[in-house]
């Protein structure tokens, strides 16, 4: 790669101090969720023994890369950090599951112990306690990333960190169900269960949880202290709710119930996430348009390029322009760019709301200065 297409310098730069315990307290972290992770494998290996186990990671790790290409593809604008993405990710597919396996495990043998009756059991697992672990379990780490102030702006952002952890939650649960597939039917069993769960409603999980997601969004473009206190206790709620109505109509109805439900509660539920995306993207692009006129009018942006960053379609013209006049380092150099001035809107949208951080202008002089540099690089290939 082209040596000045490389990523522009660290904005604000941490102490020595403070990078070498951001470090160790990371490593602490990944090792730990690595180890729980280990832990639901072991224990999902007990159940289904190691052929069924190897067969559904599998079956259930080769399509995640195509639905995280997805789930990124949404944020068009403002790209988030990959060490939030993966964070949220992992603690999906490692921690949370673990806690999800543990809690949902302790009771549904409780409620069995308590009536006598495995199937009662079962039926309050499926319905009660997994909704309320499962969902809870996945919003914590969307609580924690949502005070990132200066990452996490918005709906869209809601949604992607939530079907990230969706996706990861997803991706450990299914290596559970077509190990049992292959273990109690072969592969005839198998089939089924990849149809239902790979093809059906793969995005089962990041759709409830981006229940929360977009609670914490609207919560984050608010004023109104209300609105901030209650749309995230709103957007769990409705996250367990929908997982309960997802596992309740398969339970308590069967088939037929669950096929229903599929039809006149998901896909509208789907349709409409895809619409408040729509929205929020809309909404996005209004804050690009609207903070990136400074820039446009003191010079520092033209006119075709101040048009360009403004709306999606113009970013993806742009890219592929650049692509065609200077290969792959131009094309990374124009993403850049459109990554570096999405970021200074959003930075000078925070601080009109009064969501600033330290060294506010400092940053803000420091976007403004990457930005130059790769446009002036761009204008003169």
């Amino acid at each position: 790669m082209n040596p000045q297409y490389s990523n522009p310098a660290p904005l604000i730069k941490a102490s020595g101090h403070q990078s070498a315990l951001r470090i160790v307290v990371a490593v602490a972290a990944a090792l730990v969720a690595l180890l729980l992770g280990l832990i639901v494998l072991l224990m999902i290996g007990i159940e289904t023994g190691p052929v069924a186990l190897l067969i559904g990671l599998v079956c259930a790790t080769i399509p995640v890369p195509l639905y995280l290409m997805l789930v990124l593809w949404i944020d068009r604008y403002e790209s988030e950090p990959l060490w939030m993405l993966a964070t949220a990710f992992f603690w999906g597919a490692l921690v949370a599951v673990f806690i999800a396996l543990i809690l949902n495990t302790v009771s549904s043998l409780g409620v069995a112990v308590i009536t006598e009756s495995m199937e009662a059991g079962q039926a309050f697992g499926a319905v009660v306690s997994a909704p309320i672990v499962e969902e809870s379990a996945k919003a914590f780490i969307l609580f924690v990333l949502f005070f990132k102030k200066d990452e996490f702006d918005g709906v869209v952002d809601g949604i992607v960190y939530a079907a990230m952890a969706g996706l990861g939650f997803a991706m450990t649960e299914n290596i559970q169900y077509y190990g049992r597939a292959v273990m109690e039917a072969g592969g005839g069993g198998l089939t089924a269960v990849l149809i239902l769960r790979g093809t059906l409603s793969p995005f089962a999980h990041p759709l409830f949880t981006s229940m929360t997601g977009i609670g914490l969004g609207l919560a984050r473009q608010s004023r109104n202290t209300f609105v901030k206190l209650s749309m995230p206790v709103l957007g769990l709620f409705m996250a367990i709710s929908l997982h309960a109505i997802w596992n309740g109509s398969a339970v308590l109805f069967g088939g037929l119930g669950f096929l229903f439900t599929y039809l006149l509660i998901m896909v509208p539920a789907f349709v409409i996430i895809l619409a408040v995306i729509a929205v929020a993207l809309r909404r996005e692009g209004r804050v690009v348009k609207e903070f990136l006129i400074p820039d446009f009018q003191g010079g520092r942006l033209t006119q075709q390029e101040y048009e360009r960053m403004c709306t999606i379609r113009g970013r993806m013209g742009a890219s592929f322009n650049a692509f065609s006049r200077g290969g792959v380092g131009h094309w990374r150099a124009c993403r850049q760019a459109n990554q570096l001035a999405s970021e200074l809107a959003f930075h000078r949208s925070r601080v009109a709301r009064g969501l600033h951080s330290q060294n506010a202008h400092e940053r803000e002089a420091a976007y403004q200065t990457a930005l130059q540099d790769l446009l002036t690089r761009l204008r003169q290939t």
